[in-house]
């Protein structure tokens, strides 16, 4: 779940940071050629070092990260003496903080013996300073301006403040062979994001009295192959994750990705399956319970997913943009979405499911997603009771099938959804009014660092 990182606020402001000075010492040495290495982006460079320190996790494997962090500056050293050293280092290409611990053996020679490195918040005086909601904008437009031109983001974004849209615009391209530029009105997939269309879809069968979120779900797939997992596990542990269902992705699905074209294709496949930990007792993201969620829409409406979800939530939201068709159909405006290879972007299309399923990979744009939380907070989906407990945290950080993070007036929900050349991220906070969307064709976390960028700046009075 990437976009948690930006309710903790791993924020900084890249100008008021100056590059701190390394010590003289052998671990100061060893980290700026660690830095040159692995800024440089040069395999042949980062493969010298790992020759001459050895570390664990040669910097030569790093470079999805330097792609995702624009490689990392130093902005303090907290101690250092002969074999040790601890800094903060700053993403050149976000607002992110990582904390290095670096040890050396000692010797003529020293190899790197300790190499970690986490993200952490801002040192004190380091974070990013609140601005007014115009300068806030105005600061990400920049950002994105720069980002689309070095290729780190193409797709839309959408901010709105109690209820009105502030910014909405679209950066790149659609379809890069034939120079297609994205629109606001452009449809990305959006991954995981299918999933709050599924929670909403479960809480209005319940609030209708036809399913309960304690009744397990051999109560109405009475078929289904695995006694233990219809016994067992219910509405509530597939919604918070806690099911022990398991995936759907890795050998099987590549094997089959193009004959799973229904949800009952996915349970013939996976249906056998023991849970993996005693359902209740643990958690673990599950797309194969969001599989078995739309089997339960199915069989208790008996409509299909995609009927189900386009009648009772695209319609009532006003959402005229958003489904999940099967890829071999023209869907217009629909984005392709590119992964990076070495370096070069190439379409995403071998990676594809055969359509959205009610674990994700649908399509939408940010002005539906946005629709979708009006249409939501406005009562008019599940009533706002209903919705309140959705939103409340039930296991760590989830509530009924949604994302729930953060506390005081940053208390938010909403939900991610990332794979090869696709990220999106709807943020939403209701004491502040704010509703933030992020759709990119790129890989993740092209949607999640803009979301991030602003929240930090935005004003943070309800």
């Amino acid at each position: 779940m990437s976009w948690l990182a930006a309710i903790f606020s791993l924020f900084i402001s890249a100008a008021a940071i100056a590059q701190a000075a390394l010590p003289p010492t052998p671990p100061g040495k060893v980290l700026a050629e660690l830095l040159e290495a692995f800024n440089s982006g040069d395999t042949a460079t980062a493969e010298a070092f790992d020759r001459t320190y050895q570390p664990q996790d040669p910097i030569a494997g790093m470079a999805a990260l330097r792609g995702q962090t624009g490689g990392f500056e130093l902005v303090k050293v907290e101690t250092s003496d002969a074999t040790t050293l601890i800094a903060f280092l700053r993403e050149k290409a976000g607002d992110r903080f990582a904390r290095l611990q670096l040890s050396l053996s000692g010797g003529v020679e020293p190899k790197l013996t300790g190499f970690r490195l986490e993200p952490v918040a801002p040192p004190p005086g380091l974070g990013a300073k609140r601005l007014s909601l115009a300068e806030a904008l105005a600061a990400l437009v920049k950002r994105q301006d720069e980002a689309a031109v070095a290729d780190r983001f193409s797709g839309a974004l959408l901010v709105a403040k109690d209820g009105m849209v502030v910014l909405e615009k679209a950066w790149g391209l659609a379809d890069r062979e034939r120079k297609l530029s994205v629109t606001v009105d452009t449809r990305f997939r959006i991954g995981s994001m299918n999933k709050m269309f599924t929670a909403v879809a479960i809480l209005q069968l319940v609030e209708a009295g036809k399913l309960g979120l304690d009744d397990p779900i051999g109560k109405y797939l009475v078929s289904y192959p695995n006694k233990d997992i219809a016994e067992q596990v219910t509405v509530r542990h597939l919604l918070t994750h806690t099911g022990g269902t398991g995936d759907i992705f890795g050998p099987e699905f590549e094997r089959n990705r193009l004959k799973l074209k229904a949800i009952d294709d996915y349970i013939a496949l996976y249906g056998k399956r023991a849970p993996l930990f005693a359902p209740g007792s643990g958690q673990r993201y599950s797309n194969y319970g969001f599989i078995l969620l739309g089997a339960l829409i199915e069989k208790v409406s008996g409509l299909s997913y995609d009927d189900y979800v386009e009648k009772k939530i695209f319609e009532p939201s006003g959402m005229t943009s958003t489904g999940s068709l099967p890829e071999t159909e023209t869907v217009p405006g629909r984005a392709i979405g590119y992964v990076n290879q070495g370096g070069k972007l190439v379409p995403n299309t071998d990676t594809l499911p055969w359509r959205g399923t009610s674990a994700g990979g649908g399509y939408s744009t940010v002005g539906d997603l946005w629709r979708f939380v009006d249409a939501l907070q406005a009562g008019r989906l599940i009533s706002k009771k209903m919705l309140d407990q959705a939103i409340s945290t039930q296991v760590q950080m989830f509530g009924l099938g949604f994302a729930v993070v953060g506390d005081g007036n940053w208390k938010g929900f909403g939900h991610n959804g990332g794979a090869p050349g696709m990220s999106g991220d709807l943020h939403v906070f209701p004491k502040l009014g704010y509703v933030l969307v992020s759709l990119s064709s790129l890989d993740p976390p092209a949607s999640t660092r803009p979301l991030e960028f602003i929240e930090a700046r935005l004003p943070e009075t309800p």
